[in-house]
């Protein structure tokens, strides 16, 4: 277990907590502005979900971007949720993975939805574990993250955990947090380990490289 490096995750994103907001408002990061912003949003709404909670929802952007979904955001970084809040929108919490996987968020949703925040080992998958708590049977969990093949580099494809960078973003962030390599495969076992069927997987393409920059993967909640 690397309970350390899940810590760290939170630590780094407790102190870039404010460059974040305003890279996301502000139109900053390219790949989300042409490719990923959109293809979540197509995702969900693929679903025609009435309720949903976005886990890790950040400064709020995506709650924000279905107003049709009764969407609640969560969050662990207190600064986030209150940016969120500012912004209004939606119903905005802190609460953390930890305290999700003990059954904390009693929601029952149609859908819920991770937009590249599943960085962590242990945590992620007790929040799997715990979906019976805030999605009903039946329901969608829609997880986009960086595309394995692309983000391997040249290091081994294989699990593991991985020095975080902020490259391209910029200089307002410091100390980028450490975060979990899967592959595909990987990534299928964690839904299937945790009661979910595979029903839909999506590449999205940067419409300049052609070369596939997340991958969303849908799994419907089994009883």
């Amino acid at each position: 277990m690397n309970t350390q490096s899940d810590t760290q995750v939170l630590d780094a994103w407790s102190r870039n907590a404010g460059p974040w907001t305003c890279a996301v408002r502000g139109n900053e990061i390219a790949s989300r502005v042409l490719v990923t912003n959109q293809a979540i949003v197509d995702a969900v709404r693929a679903r025609a979900p009435r309720t949903g909670v976005d886990l890790g929802c950040g400064e709020g952007w995506l709650v924000r971007a279905l107003p049709e979904v009764g969407m609640v955001g969560v969050d662990a970084i207190p600064e986030l949720v209150e940016a969120a809040r500012a912004a209004g929108g939606g119903d905005f919490r802190v609460m953390s993975y930890e305290e999700i996987a003990q059954g904390r968020l009693q929601l029952g949703a149609d859908v819920a939805v991770c937009n590249f925040s599943l960085i962590g080992k242990e945590a992620v998958e007790g929040l799997l574990r715990a979906a019976p708590s805030y999605l009903r049977q039946g329901g969608a969990l829609v997880v986009q993250t960086v595309h394995p093949v692309t983000a391997c580099g040249d290091q081994p494809y294989v699990d593991g955990w991985r020095e975080g960078s902020w490259a391209g973003f910029n200089s307002g962030f410091a100390d980028a947090p450490p975060w979990y390599f899967r592959t595909v495969g990987s990534w299928v076992a964690l839904f299937v380990a945790h009661g979910f069927r595979m029903v839909e997987m999506r590449e999205p393409v940067h419409p300049e490289t052609g070369k596939a920059v997340s991958l969303i993967l849908v799994g419907e909640l089994q009883g």
